[in-house]
């Protein structure tokens, strides 16, 4: 695979991240005050991820760079910790608590 083709993958896989957070982000700003409480780090954690994730993908799409390595590590990294976050959010809050 050369260096464009793995730009452009992590670029999706980034911006699929990206939908899914927003996706939980908006449910969990929907929520009442009351019950946003127990998770209001989370979302303000997750709200810059968010545009964390859209950087980099903005990043991927002007430049791709020909060494790889500290980035991907980094990205890895990255996916890792919010797929942690995430299952920290929802085993914090009941699907009632958003509408579900």
């Amino acid at each position: 695979m050369d260096v464009n083709d793995y730009c452009n993958n992590v670029t999706v896989e980034l911006a699929g991240w990206k939908a899914k957070v927003y996706d939980v982000v908006r449910k969990l700003d929907k929520m009442s005050t009351g019950d946003k409480e127990k998770v209001v780090p989370e979302v303000n954690e997750l709200h810059i991820i968010l545009e964390e994730l859209g950087d980099r993908i903005e990043k991927l799409k002007k430049e791709c760079p020909t060494s790889w390595a500290p980035e991907r590590t980094e990205i890895e990294k990255k996916v890792g910790y919010l797929r942690t976050k995430l299952d920290k959010v929802w085993n914090t809050i009941s699907p009632s608590d958003i509408g579900g």
